[in-house]
C-alpha cells in the first residue's frame, strides 16, 4: 500500500490486503453519500478547536478554505473514496493536511472516527427523512384530492374479500390519507431522536484535558442537543438507525396496502381503476399485456424494510457496552433503507395522480346485498329490534334496495361514506408543512 494510502491508525505494522478489503467491505461506497457531511461537521470541529485552544485562528482559517474547495470538488464528483481509502474520514484529513499543512494533522485532535461518523450519519439521516416527509405530504394532498373529487363515486367495501357495504373511492383515499398524516408523526419523532450531536464522544469515553465546546457545536451543525453522556452514544447505535427505519416501515406498511389495493382494483375482474401507461410495463411475449410491475414493487418494498428493520434490532443485542466493529454494518443498512424509501415514494407519488376511476364500472358492480345493512337500520328507526331487523334483512339480502345516488342521505356522521372527513387531514399537513418548512431553513 502506498504511504500516501496508509490508514489514519497506522502505527507501522502493516495488515494484509485481504484484512483491508474484509473490514472496509462497501463501508468506502456509503460513506462517499457521507463524505459532504463529514465535511461539514469537520468545519464545526475545527470551529470547536478554536474555541478549545487547539487551533490558531490562521490555522483554522486555512482550515475553512481547504475545506470549502473539498465540497466543490466533491461536488463536482472530483473526489472518490477507495478501498485502500477505508472511509471518508481519510480522505478529509489527507486533503486538509495537503493543502493546509499542520492544520490537517491536528484536525483529529479530540474526535474518533467513531463520533465522526456518527454526526455525519444523523446529519444525512435528518436530511433524509425530511425529504421523505416532504414526499409522504405530497402523496397525502394527492390522496385527498382524489377523496374532494370522488365522494360519491360508489364501490363495493369489503371484508374477507367478499361484498361488505356500499364505500366510495373518496372514503377510500381518504382512510389512506389519514393513515399517512399519521405515519409523519412517526417520521417527525424519528426526526427528533435522530437529531442530536454524538461529537465530542471521541470513541465513547469523551477526551481527556481539552475542554470541547459540546453544545456551541452541535448548535452550529443545527443539532437540537447533544448526548450529555458519551457512553450513550455507542449504546445507541443501532437503536436510533432502527427508529428511522421503523418509522419508514410505518410508511411502507401503508403504501403496501394502497399498492395492494390499486394492483386488485385495476385486474380485469375488477376494472375499477386504469393505471397510467407511463406507470406499467409490457410483456415479452404477451402483446397485450400491461403489468402493474412498479406498484408490485412498492408492495414488495415493505418487506425489505421490515428485514432491515430486524437486522438493525438484533444486531447490537447482547454486544457488551462500547463499541464494536460489528456495529459497522448498521450504517449500510439504515442508509440503504431511507434510500429504498425514497425510492418507494418516488413512485407512488408519480403514480397516483394518473389513476382514473372507472366509475361505470365500479357502480355496476354493487349488488343490492351490500344494502342489507342500511334495510336493517332502516327498520330499527321504525322502532324494531336490531337482531329481528337482521334477520330480516340476511333473508331478503338487500332485495330491493337501490344504491343512492348521493350516500350522505344514508349516512350522516363526517367519516362515512359520501362524507369523507378531507379538512381535518389537511389540517394536519399544513402543519407537517409549516415544521418542514422550519427544518428546511436551518438545512
Amino acid at each position: 500500500m502506498p504511504s500516501e494510502k496508509k490508514p489514519l491508525w497506522f502505527k507501522g505494522q502493516q495488515v494484509e490486503d485481504w484484512v483491508t478489503r474484509f473490514t472496509v467491505g462497501d463501508d468506502y461506497l456509503w460513506d462517499a453519500m457521507l463524505l459532504p457531511y463529514d465535511i461539514r461537521a469537520t468545519l464545526a470541529h475545527g470551529h470547536g478547536l478554536v474555541r478549545a485552544g487547539i487551533l490558531g485562528g490562521g490555522e483554522f482559517d486555512r482550515a475553512v478554505t481547504a475545506l470549502k474547495d473539498l465540497l466543490e470538488l466533491v461536488a463536482a464528483g472530483e473526489i472518490t473514496i477507495e478501498p485502500e481509502d477505508e472511509d471518508s474520514h481519510t480522505v478529509i484529513e489527507r486533503y486538509l493536511t495537503a493543502e493546509a499543512g499542520v492544520v490537517g494533522k491536528k484536525i483529529h485532535t479530540g474526535r474518533s472516527r467513531n463520533d465522526q461518523v456518527l454526526a455525519a450519519l444523523r446529519m444525512f439521516l435528518r436530511e433524509q427523512t425530511e425529504t421523505i416527509v416532504g414526499l409522504v405530504i405530497d402523496i397525502t394532498e394527492s390522496l385527498c384530492k382524489t377523496a374532494a373529487e370522488h365522494q360519491d363515486t360508489v364501490m363495493p367495501g369489503y371484508t374477507h374479500m367478499q361484498h361488505a357495504m356500499p364505500s366510495t373511492a373518496g372514503l377510500w383515499a381518504a382512510g389512506y390519507a389519514e393513515l399517512l398524516a399519521g405515519d409523519i408523526d412517526t417520521l417527525r419523532e424519528a426526526h427528533r431522536h435522530v437529531n442530536v450531536s454524538p461529537l465530542g464522544s471521541a470513541a465513547g469515553y469523551g477526551v481527556p484535558f481539552v475542554e470541547l465546546p459540546r453544545a456551541e457545536v452541535a448548535e452550529l451543525l443545527h443539532f437540537d442537543r447533544i448526548q450529555t453522556n458519551v457512553t450513550a452514544v455507542q449504546l445507541s447505535r443501532g437503536k436510533m438507525e432502527m427508529q428511522v427505519v421503523h418509522a419508514c416501515v410505518q410508511v411502507a406498511a401503508t403504501m403496501n396496502r394502497l399498492a395492494a389495493d390499486l394492483v386488485l382494483y385495476s385486474a380485469t375482474e375488477f376494472g375499477f381503476v386504469t393505471l397510467p401507461d407511463k406507470f406499467t410495463t409490457g410483456s415479452s411475449i404477451m402483446p397485450h399485456k400491461r403489468n402493474p410491475d412498479v406498484l408490485e414493487l412498492v408492495r414488495a418494498t415493505y418487506h425489505r424494510l421490515v428485514a432491515d428493520m430486524h437486522f438493525l434490532a438484533t444486531l447490537p443485542a447482547n454486544l457488551p457496552s462500547g463499541y464494536h466493529r460489528d456495529l459497522q454494518l448498521t450504517k449500510e443498512v439504515v442508509m440503504r433503507a431511507v434510500t429504498v424509501t425514497l425510492e418507494q415514494l418516488t413512485v407512488a407519488r408519480g403514480v397516483l395522480p394518473g389513476v382514473s376511476w372507472n366509475e361505470d364500472r365500479m357502480r355496476a358492480a354493487c349488488g343490492s346485498e351490500l344494502l342489507a345493512t342500511a334495510h336493517a337500520m332502516r327498520q330499527v328507526l321504525d322502532g324494531v329490534p336490531f337482531r329481528e331487523a337482521y334477520r330480516v334483512a340476511a333473508e331478503s339480502r338487500g332485495a330491493g334496495e337501490v344504491m343512492p345516488d348521493d350516500l350522505s342521505t344514508q349516512y350522516l356522521v363526517d367519516g362515512f361514506p359520501g362524507r369523507a372527513a378531507i379538512e381535518p387531514i389537511r389540517e394536519r399537513l399544513e402543519q407537517h408543512r409549516s415544521w418542514l418548512s422550519s427544518r428546511m431553513g436551518e438545512s
